[in-house]
Order: C-alpha cells, then sequence, then structure tokens
C-alpha cells in the first residue's frame, strides 16, 4: 500500500467506427490489466473521453479474469460509461493521464485540444503521462509551455508501422502513428511484432501493443512509489 494515494485518469477513446470496416472503440484489454494493477496499489482512478459518457469498447474476453472483473462490476461500469467530458477534468488533481489504446483512438486523440492541455498541465505539475498501443496517438500534439512537442527527444513505444500492416490496417487508419511519433522528434523503439515493450523516459511511460499494458503498469507503479514529489495537491 502506498503512503500517498495517487489519482490516475484514463482516456478512453469516443470513436466507434473503424473506417467503415467494424466496430472499434477503446480495447478492454489495455484498461483491464492496468486497472488491476493500480487497484492493487490503491490508485484512484477516473475516466476521461473525448466527447464524454460512454465510450465504445472493443477486444471484450471474458476468458480473462481482469476483463470479467471489470465487465461484472456494475458500478465500475457505470463510472467507465458515465466518462467525464475533458471540460470537466482538473488537472491538478491527477498524478498520471493514461491514454488507453483501441484503434479509435486514431481519429479522436490526436486533435483533442482540451486533452493535450490537460495532460501537459499534469507533466508540467511533475506528474505522469502514459499510453499504451494506439493510445500514443493522444501524445502526438501534445505541446508544453515552452512550445515544445512533450515526445520530442524522448524515448517513446507505441503500435508500430509493421504491426499496423500485419493486422492490414495502414491503408485504413488515418496515419501510421510510429511514423508521426518519429516526426515529432520521438525517438521510437520497438519490439518484434506483438511482443511486450515499454519505454519510462522520465515521466513519460509508453507501451507497444496489448501485451505490453501489464508490464507498463508495474513500471509505472514503481516509478510514482519511489518518487513522492510527483505527488498533486
Amino acid at each position: 500500500m502506498p503512503s500517498t494515494t495517487r489519482n490516475i485518469l484514463f482516456v478512453l477513446t469516443s470513436h466507434s467506427d473503424l473506417g467503415g470496416l467494424r466496430p472499434t472503440g477503446f480495447y478492454l484489454p489495455e484498461l483491464a490489466h492496468p486497472y488491476h494493477v493500480f487497484a492493487q496499489a490503491g490508485y484512484t482512478m477516473d475516466f476521461v473521453s473525448p466527447q464524454g459518457g460512454q465510450p465504445p469498447m472493443d477486444g471484450a474476453n471474458r476468458d480473462d479474469p481482469q476483463q470479467q472483473a471489470i465487465l461484472d462490476d456494475s458500478a465500475l461500469m457505470a463510472r467507465i460509461n458515465a466518462s467525464l467530458h475533458p471540460d470537466q477534468v482538473k488537472a491538478n488533481t491527477y498524478d498520471l493521464i493514461f491514454y488507453i489504446g483501441g484503434h479509435g483512438t486514431m481519429w479522436d486523440f490526436p486533435n483533442n485540444t482540451r486533452l493535450a492541455e490537460v495532460a501537459a498541465q499534469i507533466y508540467e505539475q511533475g506528474g505522469m503521462v502514459a499510453a499504451v498501443c494506439h493510445g500514443p496517438a493522444g501524445l502526438v500534439n501534445i505541446r508544453l509551455s515552452d512550445g515544445s512537442f512533450l515526445v520530442s527527444g524522448k524515448r517513446v513505444a507505441a503500435f508500430t508501422n509493421e504491426e499496423e500492416q500485419a493486422v492490414q490496417l495502414t491503408l485504413v487508419v488515418p496515419f501510421l502513428l510510429e511514423s508521426a511519433l518519429i516526426e515529432r522528434g520521438a525517438q521510437h523503439t520497438k519490439a518484434a511484432n506483438f511482443q511486450a515493450h515499454v519505454e519510462v523516459d522520465g515521466r513519460l511511460a509508453t507501451g507497444q501493443n496489448p501485451a505490453s499494458a501489464l508490464p507498463l503498469a508495474k513500471a509505472i507503479v514503481q516509478k510514482l512509489e519511489r518518487t513522492p514529489e510527483l505527488a498533486t495537491d
């Protein structure tokens, strides 16, 4: 149990259409595994989405105990389905903003200026910014108060161009995430397709794909617990 309670803000996509091919949304495994880790650490968690309200869900699998636990927790599901609108978020109440992946993020994360402002404020007040898989789409346009991109010069992991090609969605998504991060000055690193890979560069923590969600959450807890000055007001 941590000496200081940490407050986590999960960001979930509001976009439900995968280029006309099928429904999409936030990828439940990437929420379920970190949620379980943070809950065990005693953290409090809130949810926000670009449009607020009920975010579309993708990838649910009841054979995964962590996913089943979320799906069967009616109070928790009610909170997820009543996610905050970005305008309702007070950045100074959070130690970490965590962008959850799912292909929907590629459409509505990059250009949400309010979420970018919240993330920059959390970061500049000494908190952490994290993202997994396609969640780093939310990092692409975050600028700090000096005008620089948050990811510039930092080691970042995200869903790779090769992984996008492997799932045959290169021509469906509006841009290639790895390429966009590199254009912003990120030092993009990667493992083989669909293998777990995590980068923690200072107070920026990222994971490459769904397999990275659990180790990313564990790395975040280690970082938060050994850095007491991250505590917010």
